[in-house]
């Protein structure tokens, strides 16, 4: 055999070697292994418990790349699920990873999760008519929460959920005729009257309208003579009869006398003295802040 010849056959196997290599070695994406989990971790925000998430909550979340919006779909992540057990981990359906080691991007979440896809430019929650047991209470939640530009970490992103309802919470005040005792103890039906239960909300931005019917809500009675309802936030009308109170055979009857705005993650307080010698219901609304000042009206 020639030289030329021994050096053609060394050649070819060394070619042939090079065309096997990749399969066994250089197909391994060193990327692959350093892929970072997202993790995330809810900052406090109270629920209808006041204490924040419950253990077998579970929220929805979409991941978007710094330069892009949100989608429906095709997002970084799309509406992962994520489950709480009751202390402090959250863990989604499947892991989810970040883009690369350098790309911020920006969280959208929300409670309850809703599987699917979703439109996320219009999700549409309803709170409940019967809401006088705490499991229906809770039904008529909806929180949603945004962490935007979050540079890719080890650590759990932190994000906070604010409540997308108004919180109406009704306390009756013992009038001439009644005392705490006797009026605690009264057989009472508490109604709220005339409200949107609908809400459209746009997950890019934590915004929406209230739409829908306007069915009598039963509140939750939280204790005594102090009741609490979870709605949408919307505007109610003067002249709008809004709250009853029957007891025993009479029925009181809140009417507005003004404009009252009901606002997403604000409590409205109503306090409504019941006199029982004629009849009238004397109402104070105050603020979130509670300023103590007296907005009331009578209502016959």
């Amino acid at each position: 055999m020639t030289k030329k010849s021994i050096f053609s056959l060394s050649a070819l196997v060394l070619l042939m070697v090079g065309c096997t290599e990749p399969i066994t070695v250089e197909t391994i994406d060193p990327v692959e292994s350093e892929k970072m989990p997202i993790s995330i971790a809810m900052d406090f925000a109270t629920r209808v418990t006041d204490d924040g998430y419950e253990f077998g909550d579970k929220v929805g979340l979409y991941v978007v790349n710094e330069g892009y919006s949100l989608w429906d779909s095709g997002n970084h992540v799309d509406n992962m699920g994520f489950t709480y057990d009751g202390y402090s981990t959250w863990t989604p359906d499947e892991p989810i990873y970040w883009a690369n080691q350098y790309t911020p991007a920006t969280f959208y979440c929300y409670y309850p999760y809703i599987e699917g896809t979703l439109s996320t430019y219009n999700v549409n929650h309803y709170t409940q008519a019967d809401q006088s047991s705490l499991d229906g209470y809770k039904a008529s939640e909806f929180l949603w929460g945004k962490a935007e530009s979050v540079y890719p970490t080890s650590e759990a992103v932190s994000i906070t959920t604010n409540h997308m309802m108004a919180n109406m919470v009704i306390n009756l005040k013992p009038g001439k005729g009644f005392t705490d005792e006797s009026l605690a103890s009264a057989d009472k039906e508490v109604r709220i009257h005339n409200m949107l239960n609908g809400m459209c909300i746009e997950l890019s931005s934590g915004t929406g309208y209230a739409f829908n019917d306007r069915p009598e809500i039963a509140p939750y009675n939280v204790e005594g003579n102090t009741y609490r309802a979870l709605v949408v936030p919307q505007t109610i009308n003067a002249s709008t009869n809004l709250v009853t109170i029957k007891i025993a055979d009479v029925t009181y009857t809140f009417t507005t006398d003004r404009y009252i705005s009901l606002q997403s993650n604000k409590r409205a307080k109503f306090t409504i003295t019941i006199d029982k010698i004629n009849n009238g219901v004397n109402v104070g609304i105050g603020e979130w802040e509670e300023d103590d000042e007296d907005y009331g009206g009578i209502a016959d």
